[in-house]
């Protein structure tokens, strides 16, 4: 998948996972901050990262020695995962 992979992977992720959160949309109901982008920023972040540390784990660990059969669902799973949990946190504030 490559690197240019990774990262769009990680932003899809990271833009659907903020959009999506549904602790997001509860807390922009009564709010109206301006944070907004800043906390879009933040996921677009997290679903890079978490993305691209599961390559390199995979990678490291010889997970992936076969190409790209695993690589896809486990970068997804773990970009899932930090999306969710930073997009919760965030939205907790």
């Amino acid at each position: 998948m490559g690197w240019a992979g990774i990262v769009v992977l990680g932003a899809a992720i990271g833009f659907a996972g903020w959009w999506l959160h549904p602790l997001r949309r509860l807390n922009n109901a009564g709010r109206s901050g301006g944070s907004k982008g800043a906390r879009l920023w933040v996921a677009l972040l997290a679903g890079v990262l978490g993305a691209s540390v599961s390559r390199m784990a995979g990678n490291v660990t010889g997970l992936f020695h076969d190409g790209e059969i695993l690589e896809w669902p486990v970068c997804t799973a773990v970009a899932m995962i930090a999306v969710a949990v930073t997009v919760g946190l965030l939205s907790r504030r």
